[in-house]
């Protein structure tokens, strides 16, 4: 009984700290309408500068909290003033692809300026526990469940009582409404960014106390459980937030009790997606309150395309297919082979986000359903690489849309949030599964790409297959696209109340976008099981499905040819400049900022 008290006050101390990133999330959203995923990275630099403010400067815990809040806050209304403010008026999608661009530059920025390595970073409380019951208690959980009731307190106080409060609360309930009674929606969006850094900020300070040490890669947590408490509770719901940060912390350490450390965050995006299918305006909004609105017309508008002549497309495939002939270094072709694997995956996203409206973050895992598939068929059942692959891109089609299906029914930004939760799930179920993917340790030993009995070893054979895949899914997507399918699939884009009042079964519609769309993600992730020979559940993680986002806009959004430019342009020009690596990641959110700002249609445009 003891040991379960303990898993309880674990679960609410860890769910204060969800609460105080998942209430900025929802002021953020209550306001501006915008899931803020940039949210984790101001976490992740309150977590360094309580570091440098602890470690370096020595300051007292109080202060040193002050100083947390005070210069997350000060990012906060830059980011706000800067990086979201010049896209309010542009289509919703874009303020989104926005927070996903800045949180990219802040975590390169944070990693750049203190190493990838982790750091320690201490409480300054007494480390002793007092016993409660049959549990026991710290100094620093109640420092926690403190601050999070103290910030719960004066945000009530705030919102209820102050005017800048009373304009938060109106522009939260109607935007225009409060434009047309005079409040300055500028400066509630200020207000409401400062004050959700600040939480963040503390926030991640607090984690990095609790757990004695902080890393880089914390952020993308951090943001997916604010997320997943937001959602939960209702997303722009205050209390709603607080407790679904309250449960989630529950759930997870009830479920770590149960199962496994392992499992912790399987248990939350499970949560999630239940959440989503079930009542996707969350467990505790109104029964009055509205669905969520469709995203018709909010993604970015079809622009004129750059008509490329039939000819020069030939001309340039041509002279990609001789290359090789030539004498090019080993290092630019696998830079090319990179690429065009790079461009089987962006051929799929361009298809799902770019031509039927469904803006999937969780894409990568369809190269992991791919790339599992094909290994274990080779080496299990000794099946020919080649047919292996093409198992692997129908599982990927097969499964990836049985798993993506719930989500169908969603509309806005929950549409993105619930793929990028399924896309997690995957990964987790391959760390967990060991019988299968032999866990953690992952399969090694994948035999070489092949053909007819012909092992595909050097650089130029393996360069040729991989650019007559790409090719040959790019004129079956091009041909697609022409078609009565690739017409209604447009017509959903752009307004899928219009196209259900034609006759159009949007969940049938959707299916065939994704099974296609699996089949060249799982083809793509199955040729780099076998060109890799190891692979994990980290292999294809998330920043890849951003990658492949990336790629897609700064192509052109459901432009066949621009989703191949926009692989060769992002993978090719940091090789060409040997960019060293770290500084790759950095490029590609500052390249997403600037195409969402200034070319928003791509470089070929979209269609």
């Amino acid at each position: 009984m003891s040991s379960w008290l303990d898993y309880t006050i674990n679960g609410l101390i860890v769910g204060n700290v969800y609460a105080l990133v998942a209430v900025g999330l929802a002021l953020i959203f209550g306001v501006s309408r915008l899931i803020n995923f940039a949210q984790g990275s101001i976490y992740l630099v309150g977590a360094y500068i309580g570091w440098v403010a602890v470690v370096q400067l020595h300051t007292p815990l109080p202060l040193t909290i002050i100083v947390v809040a005070a210069t997350a806050a000060v990012v906060g209304l830059i980011l706000e003033r800067f990086g979201l403010r010049p896209l309010q008026n542009s289509v919703r999608i874009a303020p989104l692809l926005a927070t996903i661009g800045i949180s990219f530059v802040l975590d390169q920025l944070v990693m750049l300026t203190f190493s990838p390595n982790p750091r320690a970073l201490p409480s300054q409380l007494p480390d002793i526990r007092f016993q409660l019951g049959g549990g026991t208690i710290g100094p620093l959980d109640l420092l926690i469940a403190g601050v999070g009731i103290t910030s719960a307190l004066l945000l009530f106080v705030f919102l209820r009582y102050s005017k800048l409060g009373w304009a938060v609360r109106a522009a939260s309930q109607d935007r225009d409404a409060a434009m047309q009674m005079g409040v300055d929606v500028n400066r509630v969006n200020q207000a409401v960014f400062g004050i959700a850094a600040a939480l963040g900020g503390v926030s991640g300070m607090l984690v990095g106390m609790y757990y004695n040490q902080i890393d880089t890669a914390m952020s993308l947590q951090a943001t997916l459980k604010g997320v997943v408490a937001e959602v939960v509770g209702g997303a722009g719901n205050v209390p709603g937030a607080v407790i679904g940060s309250l449960l989630l912390g529950l759930v997870e350490s009830y479920g770590v009790a149960v199962f496994g450390t392992s499992y912790r965050n399987l248990f939350a995006f499970l949560l999630l997606v239940v959440v989503l299918v079930l009542r996707p305006n969350g467990l505790f909004a109104s029964a009055r309150q509205a669905p969520p609105e469709p995203l018709t017309g909010t993604f970015i508008a079809p622009s004129r395309p750059v008509r490329i002549p039939r000819w020069a497309l030939a001309v340039a495939a041509a002279a990609f297919a001789i290359l090789p002939l030539f004498p090019v270094s080993f290092y630019v072709l696998q830079t090319l082979i990179n690429a065009w694997l790079l461009g089987m995956l962006a051929l799929s996203l361009t298809l799902v986000a770019g031509t039927i409206g469904q803006v999937s973050l969780g894409h990568a895992a369809l190269l992991a359903i791919g790339a599992y598939t094909s290994a274990l068929l080779s080496l299990a059942l000794s099946v020919p690489v080649g047919l292996a692959v093409i198992g692997g891109g129908l599982m990927s089609a097969a499964l990836g849309t049985l798993l993506i299906s719930p989500s169908f029914r969603l509309r806005g930004h929950y549409v993105s949030i619930a793929t990028l939760a399924i896309g997690e799930i995957v990964s987790l179920v391959i760390l967990n599964w060991e019988s299968v993917t032999r866990g953690p340790i992952g399969i090694s030993g994948i035999p070489p790409l092949s053909l007819f009995g012909y092992d595909l070893i050097s650089p130029t054979s393996i360069y040729w297959f991989s650019l007559v895949v790409m090719v040959a899914l790019a004129l079956l997507q091009g041909r697609l696209l022409t078609s009565h399918l690739g017409r209604s699939f447009r017509a959903i884009r752009d307004d899928d109340i219009a196209a259900r009042a034609y006759g159009l079964s949007l969940n049938r519609y959707k299916s065939l976008a994704f099974i296609f769309g699996g089949f060249a993600a799982g083809v793509s992730g199955g040729i780099a099981a076998h060109l890799y020979s190891y692979i994990n559940h980290e292999t294809f993680n998330t920043q890849q499905s951003i990658l492949a986002l990336t790629v897609v806009i700064l192509g052109g959004l459901g432009n066949v040819v621009g989703a191949i430019v926009g692989s060769v342009a992002l993978v090719g020009l940091p090789e060409v400049f040997r960019i060293a690596a770290e500084y790759r990641i950095l490029i590609y959110g500052v390249v997403l900022l600037l195409l969402v700002r200034f070319r928003p249609q791509g470089l070929l445009g979209t269609i």
